[in-house]
This record gives C-alpha cells, sequence and structure tokens, in this order.
C-alpha cells in the first residue's frame, strides 16, 4: 500500500491495466450482487432531488419499486445501497441494443440532462474504498466479469487509476491525482 494524503492505495491500482469492455461484459456488474451500489447519505439526497426527471428513464418495474419501496435501502451489513428490482438489477439499470445494462443516471449526465448523479462507488468501480484508521484504502476489486476490462486495458496500455482518472478526481480531487500520478511514475519506473 503506499500512502498518498489521507489514503492507502494499492498498488493494484498502479499496476493493474483496466479499460470497461461493455461490449463483451454488457454491464454485468450493474446487475450482479446481493445489494444495492453503496451509496453516501448526500448521493442518496441528490438523487431524490431530482427524481421526477429520472422516473421516465427507468423501467416500469424500477418506477414501481421506487414508489413502494424508496430509492434506496440500508442492507444486511447495514450499509445505505440503491434499491434493486427483482432481487438483481440496480433501480437505476437501463438497457440499451444487444442487452448492454446501462446506468440511467450517467447516460442522463452524459447527455447533459442532469448533474454528475452517479454514485461514487458506482463511477469509482473496480476501486472499493474502505476505512484503515483515519485513513481510506483504495483498492482494486478483482471480479472475474471484469477480465475482459484487465485484456482492453493491458492492449490499450491502460492501467486502472489512467482509466478512473474522472472518478478519482471526482473522489478525491485534483491535488490528489496529480500525487497519485507522480507516485505511480515513479512506482513504475522501480519496478
Amino acid at each position: 500500500m503506499l500512502l498518498i494524503k489521507d489514503t492507502l492505495v494499492s498498488e493494484d491500482l498502479i499496476e493493474r491495466f483496466f479499460v470497461c469492455d461493455l461490449d463483451s461484459c454488457l454491464g454485468q456488474c450493474c446487475i450482479d450482487g446481493d445489494a444495492g451500489a453503496p451509496l453516501l447519505p448526500e448521493e442518496r439526497d441528490a438523487i431524490d432531488n431530482h427524481l421526477e426527471e429520472i422516473l421516465p428513464m427507468l423501467t416500469q418495474s424500477a418506477r414501481e419499486t421506487i414508489k413502494e419501496e424508496g430509492s434506496s435501502y440500508i442492507d444486511a451489513e447495514g450499509d445505505l445501497v440503491t434499491q434493486i428490482v427483482g432481487g438483481r438489477d440496480c433501480v437505476y439499470t437501463c438497457y440499451a441494443e444487444g442487452g448492454k445494462c446501462l446506468c440511467a443516471l450517467e447516460k442522463a449526465f452524459r447527455e447533459g440532462k442532469l448533474p454528475q448523479l452517479k454514485p461514487s462507488s458506482c463511477h469509482l468501480y473496480p476501486v472499493r474504498l474502505s476505512r484503515v484508521g483515519d485513513l481510506t484504502a483504495v483498492n482494486l476489486h478483482r471480479w472475474k466479469i471484469c477480465r475482459s476490462a484487465e485484456r482492453k486495458g493491458r492492449t490499450e496500455g491502460v492501467r486502472a487509476y489512467q482509466f478512473l482518472k474522472e472518478p478519482l478526481i471526482r473522489r478525491f480531487g485534483q491535488e490528489w491525482y496529480d500525487e497519485l500520478c507522480l507516485t505511480a511514475e515513479e512506482w513504475l519506473r522501480s519496478r
């Protein structure tokens, strides 16, 4: 682990290659799992403040789930997470041609319809954050559904921290990301 400001960064974030390959995985990370995506309370509030604009983008079953159960819930581990539909899909999923699972929140942001409302846990994926005392641990989650992303990253020569530039800056700031880049260059040069 490498110390950057008040975080402990896994070497995997620097060493591993990664570029999402939506054509191969079809967005499986949004539909596989046993709970919704982790949310910060302020993220839930921001989404709820835009719910009237978001609802038309969602499936009928997602709209019904939100109406009946709310947009988020506390999971078995006590974490605030997005609501799920049918025991699997994140309530904010939508589908594109070919069965690709997309995030309605990100799609609306990219189209200029909404501010960035995608939960930071999703935006950062495959990074997972945890607490280690007073520090935040920044770890790269490895999952079989992301093997194609690892291959694509290797082919394109893009490391995980480079691919995740936008969400890392969103979460930790430009100064933190600049320090990460300098540390990464030194780390890779020394290997």
